[in-house]
C-alpha cells in the first residue's frame, strides 16, 4: 500500500528545503538579477574546474575580474590576477610532474601563496593536503609518509622542520613567486577530468594527527548552513586571521570566494595590527578562534578606542570552545557581532550560537542549523531527554568520508560522533561539556571540566584556565586546575578552590591548583591538555 502522507510530507520537506536555499542564498546576495547574465560563464566554469577553489575563483574572475580578491601584506590580488598566477603555477607545477589524483601538501600561513596553491594544485586535479603550521617534525614527516604525498608547497621558515619530507618536489613561497612570474605561461590548463579532494588534519590534541577526507559534493548544503546562520554577503570584506590550513578558517576561503568577497591575510596574528586592518579597510566580518577574541580585549583600553572599527558587523568564531564569560565580555567591547559555529573536521557544522543567544545563555553553542540533526545519545545508544548529559552526536550531507588513514567515528542511525558530551536546554540550545574522554569520576559523580573552566573564565582575576582529571586515593579521581593570572592579579590556590565551592558542586572542587604563565594551544587556539597531564606526570 502506497504511504500517501509519507509521499506528501517528503514532498512538503523537498520544497521547504529548496525555498530555504534560495531565500538564504538570495539574502546573502548570491542570487541576484546579474545572475542571469552571469549564469553561462559561472556554467563554463563551474563544468570545468568544479566548486572547490578551482571553480571559485575561476568563476569569479568571468563574473568579476577586477574586483579585489585578497589583500596581504604583498597589497591586493585581484580575481583576475589570483586566475592568471594559478595558471603559470598550475602550469609549473604540472611540468614537474604534479597530475590529476596526485597529493600535494601544502604548509603556508596566511597570505597569498596559500590561495595560489590550493587554486593551482586544484586546477590540476591533484588533492590537497593541508599540514598544520604548528606540528613538530616528526610528525609533518609521518603525515606525509602516510598520506603519499607527490610535491610539497611550503614556506621558507619551515625548512627545517620539513627536513624530514624528502624524496619529492618541493616549491618555497619565495620560488612560487618565481614561477608565477612567468607570464608567458598563464594560459588555462586543460580540465582534469576530476575535482580536488580536500585533506584536513586533526588537530592531534590527543594523539597522531589524522586526515581527514571530504569531497565537493556537499559544497552548496555547507554554503547555505553556514549562510542561513550567519550573516555573511556577496562582496563583504573580511578578515579571516584564523588558520586557513584548518577547516573553520578554510570554509571562509571558499565561502569567501563563492560570495566574491575581498579576504584580507596576514601572516602572524597581531591584535592591534588586526584593528588597524579592518579601520583601514572597512572589513565587515572577522573571522577568528576564540584565543584571537581573547587577545584583542588584552589590548589597552586606549589603544581599542583609538581605533575605530564601526564596520565590523560579524565576528564569526570556532576551532575550540568559546567560554561565555569571553563572549560576553568581548560583546560587551565590539557589539553584539560574535555568531560562534560549534562542529568539527569530521562533522562540519553542528550549531551555531547567535548573539541573542549568546547574551540570553552564555556558553550555549546555540542550535543546529536546518539541515542538521543534533541528539544527545546514552551509552546504548537511546536518545536522551532535555537537560540529562550524554554523547552528542550529528546527522548532515557535511559528514567527513572517513580518515585517509583507515577508521571513522562513530556512527549511530545515520548520526556521527562530534566526540563531545552535552545537554540541550528547554529552549532547544546546546552546551558542550567537554570531550567525550575528558570526563572523570570524582567520588561516584560524573565531571565534566569544562564546566569548572568556564566557571574560573569568568572569574575577575583569572585569564584562562584548563582542568584536567588526577589520580586521587580517596574518591577515585579529582580536578586539577592550571591558572593563568590577570597581569598584575594575585589570588592563592585557596582562594581559587573557595571560589569553585562557593558556586559549584564540592566533588567538582578542584584537588590542585597550578599557576602558569599560558597555557599551552595550538595554532587553532585549544588547549594542549596532553602536554599538562604530561606534566602532571612529571611532577608526580
Amino acid at each position: 500500500m502506497v504511504d500517501i502522507k509519507g509521499f506528501f510530507d517528503a514532498a512538503i520537506g523537498a520544497v521547504g528545503d529548496i525555498a530555504h536555499t534560495v531565500k538564504t542564498l538570495a539574502d546573502a546576495g548570491i542570487l541576484s538579477p546579474g545572475l542571469v547574465v552571469e549564469a553561462p560563464l559561472i556554467g563554463v566554469a563551474a563544468a570545468k574546474w568544479g566548486v572547490g577553489p578551482a571553480g571559485a575563483y575561476a568563476i569569479g574572475a568571468s563574473t568579476h575580474p577586477d574586483r579585489v580578491a585578497v589583500i596581504d601584506e604583498g597589497g591586493p590580488l585581484t580575481y583576475g590576477d589570483v586566475h592568471r598566477r594559478s595558471n603559470a603555477l598550475a602550469n609549473a607545477l604540472g611540468a614537474r610532474g604534479v597530475k590529476a589524483g596526485a597529493k600535494v601538501a601544502i604548509m603556508c600561513r596566511n597570505h597569498r601563496g596559500f590561495v595560489d596553491a590550493s587554486v593551482a594544485v586544484s586546477k590540476l586535479g591533484a588533492d590537497l593536503v593541508y599540514l598544520n603550521t604548528g606540528f613538530a617534525a616528526p610528525q609533518l614527516a609521518d603525515v606525509s609518509k602516510r598520506e603519499d604525498v607527490a610535491a610539497l608547497i611550503y614556506d621558507t621558515e619551515f625548512t627545517d622542520l620539513l627536513s624530514g619530507v624528502t624524496g619529492l618536489p618541493r616549491v618555497s613561497d619565495v620560488e612560487l613567486e618565481d614561477l608565477i612570474a612567468d607570464e608567458a605561461n598563464t594560459r588555462e590548463p586543460p580540465s582534469p577530468g576530476r575535482n580536488s579532494r580536500v585533506i584536513i588534519l586533526t588537530s592531534g590534541t590527543t594523539g597522531t594527527p589524522k586526515g581527514a577526507s571530504r569531497g565537493s559534493q556537499g559544497g552548496i548544503q555547507g554554503a547555505v548552513a553556514l549562510l542561513s546562520r550567519i550573516p555573511l554577503h556577496a562582496g563583504d570584506t573580511t578578515f579571516i586571521a584564523a588558520p586557513l590550513f584548518h577547516s573553520w578558517g578554510f570554509s571562509h576561503f571558499l565561502s569567501g570566494a563563492a560570495l566574491g568577497a575581498t579576504i584580507i591575510l596576514r601572516r602572524h596574528f597581531d591584535p592591534e595590527a588586526t584593528l588597524v586592518a579592518i579601520a583601514e579597510h572597512q572589513a565587515r566580518v572577522l573571522v577568528v578562534v576564540p584565543v584571537m577574541m581573547q587577545r584583542l580585549l588584552h589590548l589597552p583600553a586606549a589603544t581599542r578606542a583609538a581605533i575605530a572599527t564601526p564596520s565590523l558587523e560579524v565576528v564569526a568564531a570556532s576551532g575550540s570552545a568559546l567560554p561565555g564569560p569571553l563572549a560576553n565580555e568581548f560583546m560587551d567591547a565590539f557589539g553584539d557581532v560574535i555568531y560562534n559555529l560549534y562542529g568539527s573536521t569530521e562533522v562540519a557544522v553542528a550549531t551555531v550560537a547567535s548573539p541573542d543567544q549568546l547574551r540570553a545563555a552564555p556558553g550555549t553553542a546555540g542550535s543546529p542549523p536546518r539541515g542538521t540533526t543534533v541528539k544527545i545519545l546514552d551509552a546504548d545508544g537511546n536518545e536522551l531527554p532535555v537537560g540529562e548529559t550524554g554523547r552528542i552526536f550529528v546527522g548532515n550531507d557535511l559528514l567527513f568520508e572517513g580518515y585517509t588513514g583507515g577508521g571513522n567515528k562513530q556512527t549511530i542511525g545515520g548520526l556521527m560522533s562530534s566526540g563531545d558530551v552535552g545537554h540541550f536546554d528547554e529552549s532547544g540550545l546546546l552546551f558542550v561539556e567537554g570531550r567525550d574522554d575528558e570526563m572523570i569520576v570524582s567520588g561516584g559523580e560524573n565531571v565534566f571540566p569544562a564546566e569548572v573552566e568556564d566557571l574560573l573564565a569568568g572569574h575577575d582575576a583569572i585569564s584562562e584556565a584548563a582542568v584536567i582529571g588526577v589520580d586521587d586515593e580517596k574518591f577515585g579521581q579529582r580536578l586539577k586546575a592550571f591558572v593563568v593570572l590577570d597581569d598584575g592579579a594575585r589570588l592563592t590556590a585557596d582562594q581559587v578552590k573557595d571560589y569553585v565551592k562557593a558556586n559549584l558542586a564540592r566533588y567538582k572542587i578542584p584537588r590542585e591548583v597550578e599557576f602558569l604563565a599560558a597555557l599551552p594551544r595550538n595554532t587553532t587556539g585549544k588547549v594542549l591538555k596532553r602536554e599538562l597531564r604530561d606534566r602532571q606526570a612529571q611532577g608526580d
